[in-house]
C-alpha cells in the first residue's frame, strides 16, 4: 500500500515539475534571425534557410512562426512540431537554435552579377581555366516585392575573395583591397536606401573563383550633431561679404546709369555743338566772300578818291564810302549771326561736359573690381568707359578756354566792322558838307591818308579773318571724328549700364540665396544625419510579421564557387589517403 502511494505520489510529482508542466515560456521570447541564402554566380537566388536563436529564461513551450518547408532541431534531440506556419517545440533555460527550410522566399535585395573575359560577356562556367582581362560587374537594387524596412535600414557589405597566385593588377574604384594571407580581398559597401553598382578588374590566369560573400546588417551607428558653430560663423561672414557685394554693385549701377545719362546728355550736346560748327564754316565763306569784297572796295576807294580828287568829282567818293560803309555792317550781321550760333553749340557742349562725373578711381580700386568675382566682360567694358569719359574730360578741359575766346573774339570782331563802318559813314558826311563849302583841300588830303591807311589795316583784319574762318572750318572737320567717338561712349555706355544691371541682379541673387547660408547648412546637416543615423531603428522578422520580440536579423548571403569539378575530386582522393588507421576503424562504425 505504502509502494502503491509512494509511486502515486512519485508519478504526481513527475507530472506536477515535468519540464511539459513548468509554466510556459513566453510564446514572445526574445528571437534573433540569420537568414543564410546561396546565390548563382549570376546573383539568382537558389535556396535559403533560416537558423532562429531563443534566449530562454524559464523552460517551456516556445511557440515561433515560418512558412518553411522543413525544420530541424539544432540544440538538442527534441521534437519541433510544424503546424502550417506555427512551430511549437519545448526549450529549457538558455540559447535554443532550430533552422527552417524556405522556398521561393525573396531576399530585399536583388543582385546582378556579370562577367567579360577581354571585354566579351561570357558565362562564369565557360570562362573555367581561361587566361585574360577579367571583369567583374555586381548591381545590387532594392527588390520591390519585399518589405522595403530591410533596404532602407540594412548596410550592405560585399567581398570578393581573389587567389594572389591567379590575379594580378587588381583595380576596384569604389572597393578596398586588402592582403588576405596569400589572397586578396576586394570589400564594396551599400549604404541604406543606396543601390550600389561597382567594378572589379584584374588580369586572370587559368581562372576560378571562391564564391562572393554578401551580409547585409541594420546601419544601427548613432551619429552625434558635429560642432558646426565656427563653420557657421564663416559662412556668416561670407553672407554679409556677399550682402556687401550686392551693395556695392547697386552703388556702381547707379553710377554707371548716371554716367551714361551724362555721356547721353553729352552727345546731344555734341551733336547742337556739331551742328552749329558746320553753320559756322559753312558761313565762313560768305564771310571771307564779304571781306574780300569789302577790301577790294577800299583799294578801288583809295585809287577813286585820288582821281576823284584830281577831278573834284567827290559824289561818287561819297557814294563808295557810303557803300563800304553798309558791307561793313552786313558783315559784322554776320559775324554776330556766327556768334549766337557757336555760343548756342559751345553752352550746350559745356554743359554736357560737366554732366561727367569727376571721380577719380584709383588702380587699387580698380584691381578690387576685377577680383571682386564680378562678370570680366562688364568689368573691363566699365574700365574702358571710365577712361574714355576720363580722356574726353580731360581733352575738353584742354581746350575750353580757346573754345570761350572765340565768342569775346566775334565780339571784337563784329564791334571793330561797326567801328568801321560808323566811321566811314562820318566821313562821307564829312565830304558832303566839305563839297557844298568848297573848302575841302586839307580834309581830302586827311581823307586820302586815312583811306590808304584804313586799306592796309584791312588787309591786315581780312588775313586774320581767313585764318580764323580756315581754323573754324578745320574745326569743324576735326570735330565729326570727336562726335563719333562721343557716340560710340554713350553706346558703350548703354550697353555697360545693361551689363552693370545684369550684374547688380545676380549679385542680389547671390546675396539672396546666402542669406540664410548658415541656417541652410544647418538643416543639411540635420538631414544627412537623420538619413544615416539608424540608430532608433527597430527589428522586424524577415520570416513572418506574426513574430514578436525579435532583437536581430541579419542577412548570410553567398553566391557558388566557380571551380573545377575535377580539382574538388582530387581533394577527396587526398584526404582519404591521408586518413589512418584509427580513422579507417572508425568509419566502420559511423
Amino acid at each position: 500500500m505504502r509502494i502503491k502511494r509512494f509511486l502515486l505520489l512519485m508519478i504526481v510529482s513527475l507530472l506536477v515539475f515535468s519540464p511539459m508542466n513548468v509554466a510556459a515560456a513566453s510564446t514572445a521570447a526574445p528571437k534573433d534571425e540569420v537568414i543564410y541564402s546561396t546565390l548563382q554566380p549570376n546573383g539568382k537566388e537558389l535556396d535559403m534557410y533560416v537558423v532562429n536563436s531563443f534566449e530562454v529564461e524559464e523552460p517551456g513551450k516556445l511557440v515561433d512562426y515560418g512558412d518553411y518547408t522543413n525544420v530541424k532541431n539544432l540544440t538538442d534531440l527534441s521534437k519541433i512540431t510544424k503546424d502550417g506556419d506555427k512551430i511549437s517545440f519545448t526549450a529549457s533555460e538558455g540559447s535554443f537554435y532550430y533552422q527552417g527550410d524556405l522556398e521561393k522566399k525573396p531576399l530585399p535585395w536583388n543582385f546582378d552579377i556579370s562577367y567579360q573575359l577581354d571585354g566579351e560577356a561570357m558565362n562564369p562556367d565557360k570562362m573555367l581555366g581561361q587566361d585574360g582581362h577579367l571583369q567583374i560587374k555586381v548591381e545590387t537594387s532594392a527588390n520591390e516585392e519585399v518589405n522595403p524596412i530591410f533596404f532602407e535600414n540594412y548596410l550592405l557589405q560585399i567581398s570578393l575573395t581573389l587567389d594572389g597566385e591567379r590575379y594580378q593588377e587588381i583595380t576596384a574604384d569604389e572597393g578596398t583591397i586588402a592582403n588576405a594571407g596569400k589572397n586578396k580581398q576586394v570589400t564594396f559597401t551599400v549604404m541604406p536606401e543606396q543601390e550600389g553598382n561597382f567594378l572589379v578588374e584584374a588580369d586572370v590566369t587559368d581562372f576560378e573563383m571562391e564564391g562572393i560573400e554578401i551580409s547585409a546588417v541594420p546601419s544601427s551607428m548613432s551619429i552625434d550633431s558635429p560642432e558646426i558653430d565656427e563653420m557657421t560663423e564663416e559662412f556668416k561672414t561670407l553672407s554679409d561679404a556677399t550682402a556687401e557685394i550686392d551693395n556695392g554693385v547697386g552703388e556702381l549701377a547707379n553710377g554707371i546709369s548716371e554716367l551714361n545719362s551724362g555721356v547721353s546728355s553729352l552727345k546731344n550736346g555734341s551733336s547742337d555743338f556739331q551742328d552749329g560748327i558746320a553753320k559756322v564754316s559753312k558761313g565762313s565763306t560768305d564771310l571771307i566772300s564779304g571781306s574780300e569784297s569789302i577790301d577790294q572796295a577800299l583799294v578801288t576807294m583809295k585809287n577813286s578818291t585820288d582821281q576823284n580828287v584830281e577831278a573834284g568829282d567827290f559824289g561818287a567818293m561819297q557814294d563808295g564810302l557810303m557803300q563800304i560803309a553798309e558791307g561793313l555792317r552786313e558783315a559784322g550781321k554776320g559775324l554776330t549771326t556766327l556768334k549766337e550760333n557757336y555760343s548756342k553749340a559751345y553752352e550746350a557742349l559745356d554743359e554736357s561736359m560737366k554732366t561727367i562725373p569727376a571721380h577719380n578711381i584709383s588702380k587699387d580700386e580698380i584691381q578690387k573690381l576685377y577680383q571682386s568675382g564680378a562678370n570680366q566682360e562688364v568689368v573691363e567694358k566699365l574700365v574702358e568707359t571710365y577712361k574714355a569719359a576720363r580722356t574726353a574730360k580731360g581733352t575738353y578741359e584742354k581746350v575750353s578756354k580757346a573754345f570761350a575766346a572765340v565768342t569775346p573774339t566775334l565780339d571784337e570782331v563784329s564791334s571793330s566792322q561797326n567801328n568801321m563802318a560808323s566811321s566811314l559813314e562820318t566821313m562821307a558826311e564829312q565830304i558832303k558838307a566839305a563839297s557844298e563849302g568848297m573848302d575841302i583841300q586839307e580834309s581830302l588830303a586827311e581823307l586820302q591818308n586815312g583811306l590808304a591807311t584804313l586799306s592796309d589795316k584791312y588787309k591786315e583784319f581780312h588775313s586774320g579773318l581767313v585764318k580764323y574762318t580756315n581754323g573754324v572750318s578745320e574745326l569743324s572737320n576735326s570735330y565729326q571724328e570727336l562726335h563719333n567717338g562721343i557716340v560710340e561712349l554713350e553706346d558703350g555706355t548703354d550697353s555697360l549700364e545693361n551689363g552693370a544691371t545684369e550684374l547688380h541682379d545676380g549679385t542680389t541673387e547671390l546675396a539672396d540665396s546666402t542669406s540664410d547660408l548658415p541656417d541652410q547648412m544647418q538643416d543639411e546637416v540635420d538631414k544627412m544625419i537623420n538619413e544615416y543615423d539608424k540608430s532608433d531603428f527597430n527589428a522586424e522578422s524577415f520570416v513572418s510579421d506574426k513574430n514578436k520580440n525579435v532583437q536581430s536579423v541579419q542577412f548570410v548571403i553567398k553566391t557558388e564557387s566557380i571551380k573545377k569539378d575535377d580539382e574538388e575530386d582530387d581533394k577527396q582522393e587526398e584526404t582519404k589517403e591521408k586518413k589512418n588507421f584509427w580513422d579507417r576503424l572508425l568509419d566502420l562504425f559511423r
